[in-house]
């Protein structure tokens, strides 16, 4: 008796190799040359206030380096050429419990150029080996922090020692950038439930009433308000909107880190929804708006070493003045 399929029918054995070769090849792709393709993105971005000079920001987040990724190291290294006129770095530089001495390595040619940074869970805490299918449910409210195993002060310190760049973890600061003060005030990372969004009205108000204090000519000169955290929760950043924030600047999603071509992101890893996942974007909440964006970053954890349909990157954001 035959066996022969009927003609157009394609064997079922055939399908299932045809759909492991392909799979293989997706990994092998996105392990061995995906998530080394580093990309500078460029972005132009109008919030300053009428007559300001152009600001170049760049955008760096989610580094997760480990000490054998020199190539890495050297990228972001090289990434100093272009003299911003400001570096901000939203988190997750650690990968390793040894990362910090590449981490140095590659943020030293950015000393004497101003910026700022909030720290990310991977910050306080070594990676781990999770079950990779976890990352296809849906996050809505983060994960419980516990004690750092890092050594985040080391961080911190070469960070606002080495570099003079401002911690925002809970905190305010500002800079002035050719002529256009740039008041910050940022989050510790929401996704461990760091954020202490209840200080930030009490922190704004105080360095108000210092600086009417100590300048009668405060609040003269242009600013533009930026508000940075580590991963983009909704009720963070419905938070810096009410806050005044115009911009804002976070990273933690990873683009989604594996996404599926023509249809983006399957994951955000919080709650923010697949269309904002990465890029630039808008925030409304209370009849306010802010820009938002959300770097993909640069790296991975070392336990699950892929990208897929999604680069690593940094971003050059130039703030130009607004057309309204």
């Amino acid at each position: 008796m035959s066996s022969r399929l009927p003609r157009g029918v394609v064997a079922p054995g055939i399908v299932l190799g045809a759909t492991v070769l392909a799979g293989a090849l997706a990994f092998a792709w996105g392990s061995l040359v995906e998530r080394k393709m580093f990309t500078l993105r460029r972005v132009t971005v109008p919030v300053l206030p009428a007559g300001s000079e152009p600001i170049r920001v760049l955008h760096l987040s989610d580094l997760h380096m480990a000490p054998w990724q020199r190539d890495k190291r050297a990228w972001v290294r090289s990434l100093a050429q272009l003299r911003p006129d400001l570096v901000v770095d939203t988190g997750d530089n650690l990968g390793h419990e040894d990362a910090i001495p590449g981490i140095e390595a590659a943020f030293a040619d950015f000393a004497g150029i101003p910026g700022v940074f909030v720290n990310g869970s991977n910050d306080y805490h070594g990676p781990l080996r999770k079950n990779w299918l976890r990352y296809l449910v849906r996050h809505s409210g983060g994960v419980k922090d516990t004690p750092a195993d890092l050594d985040t002060a080391r961080l911190e310190r070469f960070f606002r020692e080495g570099l003079g760049w401002t911690g925002l973890n809970n905190d305010v600061g500002s800079l002035t950038i050719k002529g256009t003060r740039l008041d910050f005030f940022g989050v510790d990372d929401p996704h461990i439930g760091r954020d202490r969004l209840d200080r930030l009205t009490g922190l704004i108000d105080s360095r108000q009433d210092e600086e009417s204090l100590d300048d009668d000519s405060a609040g003269s000169e242009p600013t533009v308000t930026i508000g940075v955290a580590h991963a983009p929760y909704r009720r963070v950043l419905a938070s810096f909107v009410t806050h005044g924030a115009e911009l804002i600047l976070a990273g933690h999603t990873h683009g989604g880190q594996v996404c599926v071509p023509f249809f983006g992101a399957l994951v955000t890893n919080c709650d923010i929804p697949r269309r904002q996942v990465k890029g630039l974007s808008t925030w409304r909440h209370a009849y306010r708006t802010a820009f938002l964006h959300v770097s993909a970053g640069l790296g991975t954890s070392i336990y699950a070493p892929v990208r897929f349909a999604c680069l690593p990157e940094a971003t050059l954001l130039t703030l130009v003045p607004s057309e309204r």
